[in-house]
Formats: structure tokens, sequence, C-alpha cells
């Protein structure tokens, strides 16, 4: 059941979602990527979908260029970039593999995820590795880390203050990281389970407390986005195959106008 803060977006992919994005200046216009081969651009307030673009094979990541280019890539190899204002794309390259993860920034070696808050980009790569770059200096890597998780990662975000990073793995873990390598500063973090229950929580990660969760969607979470002003959360609830090809609730987008109750700390 949703809420009055909360409505689902009509036209939704056909198949699994596996990326959602907002555009970096707005939270009118939202990109969804999904297994069934479409790019979609949705304008949230009219509750609409302005524009799809197809590749030939499912789409895994998308991301942003700027307010009106987007790019995509997936199962087939292929690297596009589309033009959102006049429906035209390019070809920017092909890969000898799947394309997993897309962001506007520069890429390193074979890379699960990659975030970027401010000058910093923050990389997750084979080998439970996390690269961090300055972008202003891409000469040499800043740190060398080793994930505190033991399985593959699955995602990182950094924190909008620029202080660390959330990395989650494909076991269901979450682990808040800091970028100070300062003894004093890497004791703070730790680690916490986060499974494919259908919950999205609000966590405050700093004084370690989960601030909400939202009702149970019918399925796994796949992919969550915050607007660029924090007002509004996109969800992707998209079943991930973590019980084999068997029958599922359909997928769906919600769009949820959250408030400071549920997302800023209580004060004491």
């Amino acid at each position: 059941m949703t809420g009055s803060n909360e409505f689902k977006l009509n036209q939704p992919p056909e198949d699994g979602i596996s990326s959602v994005k907002f555009s970096p200046n707005t939270s009118q216009f939202l990109l969804v990527c999904s297994w069934d081969t479409s790019v979609r651009l949705y304008d949230v307030p009219a509750n609409s979908m302005r524009l799809k673009y197809q590749h030939t094979g499912a789409v895994l990541d998308c991301a942003f260029y700027d307010p009106t280019h987007a790019w995509s890539g997936g199962l087939d190899h292929q690297l596009k970039t589309h033009d959102l204002n006049t429906d035209q794309e390019n070809l920017v390259g092909t890969h000898d593999a799947p394309i997993r993860c897309v962001e506007y920034c520069p890429e390193p070696e074979k890379v699960y995820t990659l975030s970027v808050s401010g000058d910093r980009l923050i990389v997750g790569t084979a080998g439970h590795r996390v690269l961090v770059w300055v972008l202003r200096n891409m000469g040499y890597v800043q740190q060398r880390r080793e994930s505190s998780l033991k399985y593959q990662t699955r995602c990182i975000r950094a924190f909008p203050n620029k202080q660390g990073y959330v990395l989650s793995s494909i076991e269901g873990r979450v682990a808040v990281e800091y970028l100070d390598p300062s003894p004093e500063v890497q004791k703070k973090k730790y680690a916490f389970k986060c499974g494919s229950d259908g919950f999205v929580n609000i966590w405050d990660p700093f004084n370690k407390k989960r601030l909400c969760q939202f009702h149970r969607y019918l399925t796994s979470i796949a992919s969550l986005a915050f607007s660029n002003d924090g007002t509004t959360l996109a969800i992707a609830s998209s079943y991930m195959y973590e019980m084999d090809d068997t029958e599922h609730p359909e997928d769906g987008i919600f769009i949820r106008q959250v408030t400071d109750a549920e997302t800023k700390p209580k004060s004491t």
C-alpha cells in the first residue's frame, strides 16, 4: 500500500529494473534502465514517460552526462549516449564483455561500481579492492583499500559530506567506511546486514542508527536514488532472481516524497 506521499510511476519497464538515476540538477527527470532492453526517461511530477530508447540486450546501468544527455550500457556490450531533447543516439564504443556500471567519469580497471562526490572518485573493483582518486589529479591513486566485506562488492555510494562512503556486497551486507586513514577515524567504521526483504531503511550512518523503515514492497529493492535536493526518493522494486527463475510480483518504480522525520536524526 502506498501513502499520500508516495505514488507508482506509470508505464514501468516490462522486465527487471536494473537502475534508477535522477537528473543531476532536478528531481523532475528520472532515468530508468531495465532487462527489457529499454532506457526510459520519466517526467516525475507529471507521472509520464517522456522518452524511451532501446539496446539489443538487457541494460544494466545508465547515467546522466548532463541534463539533456544520457549514457547507457548492458549485455549487448555497447556504450551508448542519447540526446534526450532530439531523441538521437550515438554508439560510443563496444566492449568485449557486458557493461555493468556507467557513470560520467574516468574509469580504471575492471569495475563493479563507482561513485563521485565532490572531487573524489571512489571505485569498487574486482578482488575486493576500493580505489580512491582526486579528480583534479587522476595521475595516481590516492588510496588503495580492501573491502571490509567478505564477498564481491555490489554498490558504492559516497557521502555528500565527502567523509566516507557506503559499500554493499552480493551477500547482503552493508559497510560504512571513512576516507580519513587515521586509526582514530577508522575505528568508527562498521557493517550490518541488509537482505533482499523488500524493505527500504533510512540510516543515520554517523550515529549507527536506523531512522525509519518504509512499508514492505512486493519484491526486492533493486535500486534507489535520491533527487539532488534530497526531497524525493525513487524506489525500484524488482525481483533480482535471488530464488532463481520463478513466479514473482510485478516490478514497479515508486516515487516517495520523504519527510524530515524520515531522514533527519532526532535532536537530543
